[in-house]
C-alpha cells in the first residue's frame, strides 16, 4: 500500500504545480474538467454496469444552466455551479427514470433518444444563443479568491477533480458500491436476494449524473463560453472513448484516458507539422483538420491490443504470476 500511496502524492503535488512548470492552465483545466466528466460515466458503466449514450444532455446542460446564472441572473459562482449540477441531477432523474428499467442495448438507446430531446432543446431555447452559444460567462470570485486569475482557477479545479474522484471511490466500496457489482454481475441473483436494483440503478445513475455535471459547469466557466458541442451525442462518444482507452472499471484509466484525448485533440496541428517535417510527405498536415479520424484509428488499436484498456492492460500484466 506504501508504493500506491506515496505515487498519489507524488503525482498530486507534480499535478499542483503543473502551472508553475510550463503547463498552460486552460489546457490542465480542461483536461481536468473532461477526466472527471470519464470518471462519472466510469462510476456508471464500469461500476454499474450500465453504457450511457445520453451523458453529453447532463454534461452541456448542466454547462448551460451555469452560465444563464452567472450571466443572466447574476448568480455567484458557487450558486452557478449549484444550479448547474442540481439541472443534471433533474435531467439524470428524468432520463433514469424511463431507461433504467432496460437493459444491455435498450438503454443505451434510450438515453440517447433522450439526449437527443434534450441536444434539440437547447438549439432552439432562447437562453442558449443557438448555434452561437452562451458567451462571455464570467467566472467571479470565491471566498474573495480571483477566479479571472487562471493559476488560482486552476487550484481550484484540482481541488475539486480530487474531491470527488476520492468520493467516487469511496462510494465505489461502500456497501452500495458491493451491491452495485452484484447487480452489474447477475441481476438476476441480485433480486432473488431482496435487492431492488431498479433503485440502486437509479441511484448510480442520479451519483454519475451529479458529478458530470458538475464537470460541464465547471468547464463552462473556465472556458468562459457554452455551445451545443457539449450537448452533441459525438460528446457522449468521446467520453466513452476516453474511458476505455484508458481502462473502463480502473480506478485512473479514465484519467488516464481523458489526459490523452485531450491532449491529441489539442496538440494535433503540432503533432501533423513535425510527421511533415520528418518524412516530407505534405498528406500529413491534412491531419490537424481529421482529428476524429486519428481519435478513432487510436481506439481501434485500443480496443485490438488493449481490450481492458491502458490501466486495466497494465495491471493485468502486472499481476501477473512471473515463471
Amino acid at each position: 500500500m506504501r508504493i500506491p500511496r506515496l505515487a498519489f502524492w507524488a503525482t498530486l503535488a507534480l499535478a499542483a504545480a503543473a502551472p508553475w512548470l510550463g503547463l498552460y492552465p486552460v489546457l490542465g483545466m480542461r483536461m481536468l474538467c473532461f477526466a472527471l466528466f470519464a470518471c462519472a460515466f466510469n462510476l456508471l458503466a464500469g461500476y454499474g454496469g450500465l453504457i450511457s449514450f445520453g451523458h453529453a444532455a447532463l454534461f452541456g446542460g448542466a454547462g448551460y444552466v451555469t452560465g444563464l446564472a452567472l450571466t443572466g441572473w447574476g448568480w455567484p459562482f458557487a450558486a452557478g455551479i449549484l444550479a448547474g449540477v442540481v439541472a443534471a441531477l433533474v435531467i439524470g432523474l428524468a432520463m433514469g427514470l424511463l431507461a433504467v428499467r432496460r437493459q444491455g442495448i435498450y438503454f443505451s438507446m434510450i438515453t440517447l433518444a433522450l439526449a437527443q430531446i434534450a441536444y434539440f432543446y437547447f438549439l432552439q431555447a432562447n437562453f442558449t444563443g443557438g448555434e452561437d452559444g452562451l458567451q462571455a460567462i464570467p467566472r467571479g470570485t470565491l471566498l474573495g479568491l480571483p477566479l479571472q486569475s487562471d493559476k488560482v482557477m486552476y487550484e481550484l479545479i484540482l481541488t475539486c477533480f480530487v474531491a470527488c474522484w476520492w468520493l467516487m471511490r469511496r462510494v465505489v466500496e461502500s456497501p452500495f458500491g458491493r451491491i452495485l457489482h452484484a447487480v452489474r454481475e447477475n441481476e438476476p441473483r441480485a433480486i432473488s436476494l431482496g435487492y431492488r436494483t431498479v433503485r440502486y440503478k437509479l441511484g448510480v445513475f442520479l451519483l454519475s449524473a451529479a458529478f458530470a455535471g458538475l464537470a460541464g459547469s465547471l468547464k463552462a466557466v473556465v472556458m468562459g463560453f457554452e455551445t451545443l458541442t457539449d450537448v452533441h451525442w459525438s460528446t457522449s462518444g468521446l467520453v466513452i472513448l476516453m474511458t476505455l482507452v484508458g481502462g473502463l472499471g480502473t480506478e485512473v484509466g479514465p484519467i488516464v484516458g481523458a489526459v490523452l484525448v485531450t491532449l491529441l485533440e489539442e496538440k494535433m496541428g503540432a503533432i501533423s507539422r513535425g510527421l511533415v517535417h520528418l518524412t516530407g510527405v505534405a498528406w500529413f498536415s491534412q491531419l490537424s483538420d481529421s482529428v476524429g479520424m486519428v481519435i478513432g484509428a487510436i481506439f481501434v488499436v485500443c480496443v485490438l491490443a488493449f481490450r481492458r484498456g491502458i490501466v486495466g492492460e497494465l495491471r493485468a500484466r502486472w499481476a501477473a504470476p512471473t515463471r
